[in-house]
């Protein structure tokens, strides 16, 4: 622990493969605990294609982001506070009965959405999940950490956060695969419940945390598993160590008190300003916003097809699970401060940059058309079109914008000729798309909507090995290892109430600012965590927790290399 928690690089990956190939239970415990992971990244990532559907099938979903943005961000809101119960969990009742808990909430909230009549048992569902999201995020690591050998144990933990990202593309795999099934959104949600089922049965025959056992007097249960994970050899020596480990834990003050302890100590508080800095920084460049709506996005730039908005979405998501995979055998050869500086400057880009193609998409939308409009009847007519005074001003955007009862029905010779504004009811959209016609409720016709998918793309290039892995990295570096539980607790719960803020405001912005102003205001949220990241976070690659200590302690100075100042310099300069 003296040099500080790094990444498991290839020799490490190799060495749990040959421990897990002659100890298969290891492999064992830690998958099973691991599928919790799977079941985060799944049930975060389903929403936004779920929400597509759902919205189909619940006009008064359709009709009010307010309803939508809830549905999306409740299971959040259930997380915030599923960590904190499954902390308190964690330490009464054991870490097996927390991860089965979690499963009986991720199943019960599967079966609650995928049987929902209306959107308020929708948002039930993603409650209970987002409690079981919570849970899962602070136990399956936590059971994994404790039930792996020492040597394997960083690599195996690594795993949860491979399956998270994993869970995730599989969302959107699932999402693809039921575009055609009858149902469509109740199945993307339903089978969630099929891995929780699975790992409460698996989960069922494996034994408690070891280290729980030893910390509750059980040491004879604790022995024996300890012999089924770790060589004879190597048994006593993890027992001297475990004792000596929760000795010292005990002895530890409560948790209000180290808190105050820590906000006292101008170590931890300059190491918290860091590590709150990153994590907030990380939800503000907008990174759930594509997460959780991409499909949305993509249909605001123009592919109004649900089936469509969901591969090209795929295209997204798979670049996070591989810049994410790739990011974690490579984070650890360059410096942790300048790769968030270089990635938050390849952000802002990519945000401005779709800002300008959602401007270039409003600016060409297709005109509307009276005589267009008229062809389906008057009373097919959008009433907001209708009672227009300056009907030759309309374009598709300001039919789409101008209520929640519009549609644009686009040429039925070229979708980039003046169209139709017709009023949202289902005989209507049917006779719109009867003349191979396309029905846009959200963004329009338009040849700048690859261009918005090919940034969608590099923007999360520019995020995934910067902003996406190191903030985790800097909250596992940047505090004095008696205050890191603490500090790592606070930073988690910054980034969960910042990503809840997001989630939740997402498409009221699009709806108050329009997609050019909404992405245009999160390229300003990404400059000031630059900012923030630049004066306040220092470099932590390669120091062990006594140098950061005596690093915070001394005051970090930031310089115009985006680098700290050699120790030996700082000394010479005195």
């Amino acid at each position: 622990m003296e040099g500080g928690i790094s990444k498991p690089d290839k020799t490490e990956f190799i060495e749990c493969w040959r421990t897990s190939w002659k100890t298969p239970y290891i492999m064992r415990l830690a998958l099973s605990a691991g599928i919790g992971g799977l079941l985060f990244g799944y049930d975060t990532g389903v929403i936004s294609g779920a929400l597509l559907y759902i919205r189909d099938d619940f006009k008064s979903v359709d009709r009010q982001t307010w309803l939508q943005e809830t549905i999306v961000s409740m299971a959040i809101a259930g997380a915030i506070i599923g960590a904190a119960v499954g902390g308190w969990m964690n330490d009464k009742y054991g870490r097996k009965k927390s991860i089965l808990l979690a499963d009986l909430l991720f199943f019960c909230g599967a079966i609650v959405m995928c049987a929902a009549p209306a959107p308020w048992m929708i948002i039930i569902g993603r409650v209970l999940v987002g409690l079981g999201v919570g849970m899962a995020s602070m136990t399956s690591p936590l059971y994994i950490s404790e039930a792996s050998p020492a040597k394997i144990r960083e690599t195996l933990v690594s795993t949860n956060g491979l399956l998270i990202i994993g869970g995730q593309f599989l969302a959107y795999l699932i999402n693809l695969a039921f575009t055609k099934a009858p149902g469509t959104w109740r199945w993307m949600v339903g089978i969630a419940g099929v891995p929780a089922l699975v790992q409460f049965i698996l989960m069922l025959s494996l034994p408690e945390s070891p280290r729980w056992l030893y910390r509750n007097d059980k040491v004879k249960e604790a022995n024996a598993i300890l012999e089924k994970i770790y060589p004879p050899n190597e048994v006593e020596e993890e027992i001297r160590a475990l004792q000596s480990s929760i000795e010292a834990e005990k002895a530890e003050e409560g948790f209000f008190s180290k808190l105050k302890s820590a906000w006292g100590n101008v170590v931890v508080r300059r190491g918290l300003y860091a590590g709150i800095t990153v994590q907030v920084a990380q939800q503000f460049v907008g990174i759930n916003i594509i997460m959780y709506y991409c499909p949305t996005i993509v249909q605001l730039a123009g592919f109004a097809s649900n089936k469509t908005a969901l591969a090209l979405s795929l295209i997204t998501s798979g670049l996070n699970a591989v810049g994410s995979i790739v990011s974690m055998f490579f984070v650890d050869r360059f410096e942790r401060r300048r790769l968030m500086i270089i990635s938050m400057f390849g952000i802002i880009i990519c945000l401005i940059a779709l800002s300008v193609m959602f401007h270039e998409t409003l600016v060409h939308a297709p005109p509307v058309s009276s005589l267009e409009s008229l062809h389906f009847g008057r009373n097919s007519t959008c009433s907001s079109f209708l009672q227009a005074t300056d009907i030759s001003s309309w374009n598709c955007m300001s039919c789409v914008k101008a209520s929640s009862d519009c549609a644009f029905c686009a040429n039925g010779d070229n979708k980039y000729h003046p169209g139709a504004c017709l009023a949202i009811t289902d005989a209507i959209q049917g006779s719109c798309r009867k003349e191979r016609r396309t029905w846009y409720t959200e963004g329009c016709p338009t040849k700048f909507g690859i261009f918005v998918v090919l940034l969608l793309g590099l923007y999360i290039t520019s995020y995934s090995p910067g902003m996406g892995t190191v903030p985790s990295i800097v909250n596992s570096e940047i505090y004095p290892l008696r205050y890191r539980g603490v500090g790592g607790g606070i930073a988690a719960v910054s980034n969960w109430v910042s990503n809840l803020i997001v989630s939740e405001t997402f498409l009221t912005l699009i709806e108050v600012l329009g997609s050019f102003g909404t992405f245009l205001l999160f390229a300003g949220f990404s400059f000031l965590g630059l900012v923030a990241i630049f004066f306040l976070v220092p470099e932590t690659k390669g120091l062990q927790f006594e140098e950061v200590e005596k690093m915070l302690e001394k005051g970090f100075k930031p310089n115009i290399c985006c680098c700290n100042k050699p120790a030996a310099e700082d000394e010479d300069s005195k």
